[in-house]
């Protein structure tokens, strides 16, 4: 991940969800009007208007609870419904 010049590296957070590896990379950009953001090798990206909710959010990403395991479970079988 190549950041723009205007955005400084935060922090990295590996771990897995839906049973994957995961990388999230949390990035401060000032010109933005949510300055901390978030993305991951999964392909999602979040912004937040505070360091702490998009640290928080980026550890949950790659660190699920049980009941965030059990919700992707259930929208992957979901999917595999509609799908067929």
């Amino acid at each position: 991940m190549k950041l723009d010049e205007s955005e400084f590296l935060v922090g990295t957070f590996h771990g897995r969800h839906d049973g994957v590896p995961a990388e999230v990379t949390s990035t401060r950009d000032d010109t933005r009007p949510e300055p901390y953001a978030w993305t991951c090798t999964c392909g999602v990206t979040r912004s937040f208007p505070t360091e702490d909710a998009a640290f928080s959010s980026a550890w949950r990403h790659t660190h699920p609870t049980p009941v965030d395991r059990l919700r992707q479970w259930a929208t992957r079988r979901l999917r595999s419904r509609t799908a067929s």
